[in-house]
């Protein structure tokens, strides 16, 4: 029994990596559960098995993927320079697919979840990583300065500096830092 569910487990997380993969290189529109199936090797039938149907596989990939992004840019409290050496990190590896990601939003019905879902990510990932100086300002200061915080740490700001800028990782993670480490300061 227990082999039999551990083959089971390793059949829907090939499942949730060939969708998470298709979804880095296509528009979600064009990810048919034949192409899933094929690049998994299972059966469309198997596909359902697991997930039930496409809503229910692209919601279960996309709590997997956000999990994996949380503890991709996890890091303590108040460290900054760590803090946006993971995030730069973490563009690497997911930046282009986010964008790709994001690019559908307005004509995907399907990817507006999957959307909020990484907006309320990262600006909890802001709150969290920049405590040490959000925690003692006023209410009013502290959501203006998580605000900007988060657009200076966002996905778009990375692709600005590096893909449309062409500046390379080392470059575009000391213009990030540099960004937070002036918000951060008393008087920005």
């Amino acid at each position: 029994m227990r082999a039999r569910a551990e083959s089971v487990q390793q059949t829907r997380r090939r499942i949730i990596a060939a969708t998470y993969d298709l979804s880095t290189r296509r528009l979600l529109a064009d990810i048919a559960l034949g192409d899933v199936a094929e690049a998994a090797g299972v059966s469309v039938q198997t596909v359902l098995r697991q997930f039930g149907s496409r809503a229910g596989l692209l919601e279960a990939t996309s709590e997997h993927v956000a999990a994996e992004v949380a503890a991709e840019r996890r890091v303590g409290a108040g460290d900054v320079d760590e803090g946006i050496r993971l995030l730069v990190d973490h563009y690497e590896r997911r930046g282009d697919a986010v964008l790709l990601l994001l690019a559908q939003e307005p004509h995907e019905a399907a990817v507006a979840p999957v959307v909020e879902r990484g907006r309320r990510l990262h600006r909890e990932w802001v709150e969290q990583t920049f405590a040490p100086v959000l925690d003692p300002l006023p209410a009013d200061e502290r959501e203006v300065r998580t605000d900007l915080l988060a657009v200076a740490t966002d996905v778009y700001t990375w692709k600005l500096l590096r893909r449309d800028r062409g500046l390379g990782r080392a470059r575009t993670e000391e213009r990030m830092r540099l960004l937070v480490t002036s918000l951060l300061r008393k008087d920005p």
